[in-house]
């Protein structure tokens, strides 16, 4: 028997009794449909939760597909799903406008193996921030993540605001990204995560600069649910957010090789013919807390910013009250234990 079946096996039965202990003590909840929005070719972390079994007696029910943070937390505000994550800039500007949305735990983050690099051709001449005033620079989606990182990477080596109006952003499906890169349609390509990998393995491109250069190690969204929600179901609330931090711990904590294992099966049992060839490219969750658990920092960075770019009130906002770790076991002491 190898090591990581072994592994894979023992991890299993720690889950089925560790699970069977957690139902017990759980409240009723009062919901058993998650309305949720999945990302093709990848897994969330409440699928996880899901087919971990670390959420039951919920389940989660798949409404389609996104490919913006944006997007799907809207669909939270608008009651259209249940839970729904994104960039916290993205997230806090919505709060700030009064969406009656909560964050609740950690959704991705970035770390010296899950980055956001801005790539171009190894003979592109753009080499520092003030060559790419004039160009072209291809995002998943505008007002995200990758928007607020370019800014302040532009911001910080020196660039006005007038010049910063200068670069371009096209908005493009993530996965057509690199193509357009190639094909010249674009001067830069933001990538992420098994994109860039493809694209590095491909050959050609350069990073000029990543994210994790510019911020190191930290949470760089979360989960949201709706104010409503959260009032009308606590009990369900409490069992699905623990239920996805214990999932987030468990990805934290596995060896990379049990982890792909296992969103693969996710990904093949849920039949929405979908190719799994890029888990091979999975290496970490990101998330810089154990479970998912949010700090003040996490948000308060992007709070700052919003302020000093004017979408906001300085004051306005205060960390602390933008978000809750009540329902997360993650964040009490001493914390929940997941499955090995």
């Amino acid at each position: 028997m190898t090591r990581t079946l072994r592994s894979t096996l023992l991890g299993f039965a720690a889950a089925f009794i560790s699970v069977a202990a957690f139902a017990q003590a759980a409240p009723k909840p009062e919901v058993t449909d998650i309305r949720y929005q999945g990302w093709a070719t990848q897994v969330t972390f409440p699928e996880l939760a899901e087919d971990l079994g670390y959420i039951a007696p919920l389940k989660l029910k798949w409404v389609g597909n996104t490919i913006s943070g944006p997007q799907d937390v809207q669909s939270v505000a608008t009651g259209e799903i249940d839970i729904g994550g994104a960039f916290n800039g993205a997230i806090l500007k919505l709060i700030a406008a009064k969406a009656p949305i909560k964050p609740v735990l950690g959704h991705y983050g970035i770390d010296d193996k899950n980055y956001h690099g801005f790539f171009v051709l190894d003979n592109s001449p753009i080499k520092s921030a003030r060559d790419f005033i004039g160009k072209k620079v291809g995002v998943n989606t505008l007002g995200a993540h990758i928007e607020f990182t370019l800014r302040e990477y532009l911001t910080r080596n020196g660039l006005t605001p007038d010049e910063i109006k200068q670069v371009t952003l096209v908005a493009l499906p993530p996965v057509n990204t690199e193509q357009a890169l190639r094909q010249g349609q674009i001067d830069v390509a933001a990538l992420f995560s098994v994109l860039r990998d493809k694209a590095v393995e491909r050959g050609g491109v350069r990073a000029v600069f990543t994210d994790y250069e510019l911020f190191g190690k930290f949470t760089a969204g979360t989960y949201v649910l709706n104010e409503k929600f959260i009032k009308a179901n606590p009990n369900a609330t409490h069992l699905l957010v623990t239920g996805v931090a214990r999932a987030i711990d468990w990805a934290q904590t596995q060896p990379v090789e049990v982890v792909r294992a296992r969103f693969e099966k996710i990904i093949v049992a849920r039949q929405r013919n979908e190719d799994t060839s890029s888990l091979k490219y999975w290496k970490s969750t990101g998330i810089a807390n154990k479970g998912g658990v949010v700090e003040d920092k996490e948000l308060q960075i992007w709070i700052d910013w919003l302020a000093k770019d004017g979408v906001i009130k300085p004051g306005q906002l205060k960390a602390s009250q933008t978000y809750t770790n009540a329902f997360n076991d993650y964040a009490k002491k001493p914390p929940v234990v997941a499955a090995k």
